[in-house]
């Protein structure tokens, strides 16, 4: 995994896992589980200690989920849908069925017979592909079009240039933001031209970044490759990048 790659995850897993929506859902879901006591935890634990449990199980496994599905997904974009919602619910399963068990340990002591142990992973990475495969399944047919929130980094352009990104590159002390409706030289670093966009694209060069639903095509130049964008010049990708545009799917 590059490092782009996982600091992209990473951002997207923090802003959404602090959002105030999960945070309440999240909350909602725990109430309710300590409330019915399922698994033997009413019997268990009290309910203050309870609500506790519940609280990090629930939390612990949507998390976990979340952050897998972020790293996988890109990683699928060649791969059926379909299958693509199994191997990340797979993989969300086994990652929670460890967290369950090391937080089971933790609040029960030596809580699983050996012979258990089967069943029991079997029954987690069960639930997971079924709770992956609905989520998917209704964000795929359910979610109306969501308005996509404007770079931060497109408040410093002239109004007339204030469209989707392209591209950013270092000139000098300067970074070239290119937009669909034209350039602009910014006296900033690149690094806090990054941080301002808050878009999909990937750092492909020392000196430059590019929108990946912008580029057109790639063209594989030795131990390095350049990007036809769609508006605009190519944009040069360095040997340490190319496996970032190759897991984005922009390179075979």
């Amino acid at each position: 995994m590059n490092d782009t790659r996982l600091h992209s995850a990473l951002r997207e897993w923090r802003r959404h896992v602090t959002h105030p929506v999960a945070l309440t859902s999240l909350a909602g879901v725990a109430a309710v589980l300590t409330l019915v006591g399922p698994f033997g935890t009413e019997a268990l634990l009290r309910f203050g200690p309870r609500l506790l449990y519940w609280l990090i199980i629930v939390s612990a496994t949507y998390m976990i989920g979340f952050l897998a599905g972020e790293l996988l997904w890109p990683r699928l974009r060649r791969v059926p849908r379909i299958a693509g919602v199994g191997i990340v619910g797979v993989a969300a399963g086994i990652e929670a069925m460890l967290a369950i068990y090391v937080i089971n340990l933790a609040a029960f002591g030596p809580w699983l017979d050996p012979d258990d142990i089967v069943p029991f992973a079997a029954t987690v990475i069960g639930i997971a592909v079924i709770v992956t495969i609905v989520l998917q399944t209704a964000e795929a047919h359910l979610q109306g079009p969501v308005a996509p929130v404007r770079p931060a980094l497109l408040d410093r352009l002239p109004p007339d240039k204030r469209g989707p990104l392209v591209a950013l590159s270092v000139e000098d002390h300067y970074v070239r933001v290119r937009t669909t409706k034209g350039e602009e030289m910014l006296l900033m670093r690149l690094s806090d031209a990054i941080r301002e966009v808050g878009t999909a694209g990937l750092q492909v060069h020392r000196s430059h970044w590019v929108a990946t639903d912008q580029v057109k095509s790639a063209i594989r130049q030795g131990d390095r490759a350049v990007l036809q964008m769609r508006h605009g010049g190519d944009i040069p990708v360095s040997r340490r990048h190319i496996s970032a545009i190759k897991e984005a799917g922009l390179l075979v």
